[in-house]
């Protein structure tokens, strides 16, 4: 037997019982505004701890954890930022990310893995009304308003590849608009774009006050209400849906790309970014494992591979699809009506 061989270890299996530590740490260190504290030069447990209104042994244990896990770095006494860290965790920065944490730890969206066990045995959310895609889950307000950072290198990057010259006007529908990212980086891309925005109506507020930051709020509209309800109207350009169809099943998603069809110009494009896994639905790691977020938080939504959602549009009467990727997590296919 080669001595050498690696034995078998329960670390994994440790490991990932106690990984909601590692959330929590995140989170206090984001709500404490450790990483900004630090960026300010507060570098000793003593000066972070001044300036985050903890004390100092919380503050100490805190960084030493984080840096533990990679998010700060630690030398004669001194934490430093990462250049992650210090590029999406500091609240003066650009890039700033963190506020991603109030949605992504909502209980509205981890109660679903409370009842994990439920939600495999039932296939779909154990608890129905507690579901994302409920009418109207405020947890969206939350999506709008804590998301949209995350959200905008890939909006800048969809408008750069579905409106490449920017020269000729659009007529764009965004459908489950949110924070309105999207929309608002064709708008604010092309000067002849107009935006209509479909969400519940007190989502579309917060879209609003992003396109009016964005300076672009003369040209984006709102339609409120349900995508399955509501009037889209007619002779759209494109349509974008954006991390929507993982939400519902084949039939739903469906029936609403045949409406999304019949809204769009003939040649218009209809533009879904989604969580993409390979066929075998285990590679890429991240896209793949977005299928168990659907379990636990949809009645019967999932992480759709191409073939299945190049099924869809064609059994809506697209003409054709085309799957591009948009790393470092997403893929973005686009339809032609």
């Amino acid at each position: 037997m080669n001595a050498e061989a690696k034995q078998p270890s329960p670390e994994l299996f440790f490991d990932t019982l106690i990984a909601y530590q590692r959330t929590a740490a995140i989170r206090a260190a984001v709500e404490l505004e450790i990483f900004t504290a630090i960026a300010e030069g507060n570098t000793r447990a003593s000066e972070i701890a001044e300036r985050c209104g903890a004390a100092e042994r919380g503050a100490r244990i805190l960084c030493d954890y984080l840096t533990l896990n990679g998010f700060l770095t630690k030398q004669d006494g001194h934490y430093g930022l990462t250049q992650e860290s210090a590029l999406f965790l500091n609240k003066q920065s650009p890039a700033y990310v963190g506020a991603a944490v109030e949605f992504l730890t909502s209980p509205m969206v981890t109660e679903g893995f409370d009842l994990l066990t439920d939600a495999v045995r039932k296939g779909g959310a154990a608890k129905g009304e507690a579901a994302t895609t409920t009418p109207e889950n405020p947890v969206w307000v939350k999506f709008a308003r804590g998301m949209a950072p995350l959200m905008q290198p890939a909006a800048q990057a969809i408008a750069e590849m579905v409106d490449a010259q920017a020269d000729q006007p659009l007529k764009v529908l965004d459908i489950a608009a949110g924070h309105g990212a999207f929309g608002i980086a064709f708008a604010k891309r092309n000067s002849a774009a107009r935006i209509y925005a479909v969400d519940w109506a007190p989502v579309l507020e917060v879209a609003g006050e992003n396109a009016v930051a964005a300076g672009v709020a003369d040209r984006h509209h709102k339609i409120s209400g349900s995508a399955f309800e509501v009037d889209f109207g007619n002779d759209y350009d494109i349509v974008l849906i954006t991390n929507f169809l993982h939400h519902f099943d084949v039939q739903t998603n469906e029936s609403l790309l045949k409406k999304v069809k019949a809204a769009l110009k003939k040649g218009g494009r209809a533009v879904a970014l989604e969580f993409i896994p390979n066929d075998d639905r285990v590679t890429p790691p991240n896209a793949a494992a977005f299928s168990l977020t659907m379990l636990a938080g949809t009645p019967a939504g999932d992480a759709y591979t191409f073939r299945e959602i190049e099924r869809m549009f064609a059994d809506a009467g697209f003409s054709k699809s085309e799957m591009r990727e948009l790393p470092p997590l997403q893929r973005v296919v686009i339809s032609v009506a």
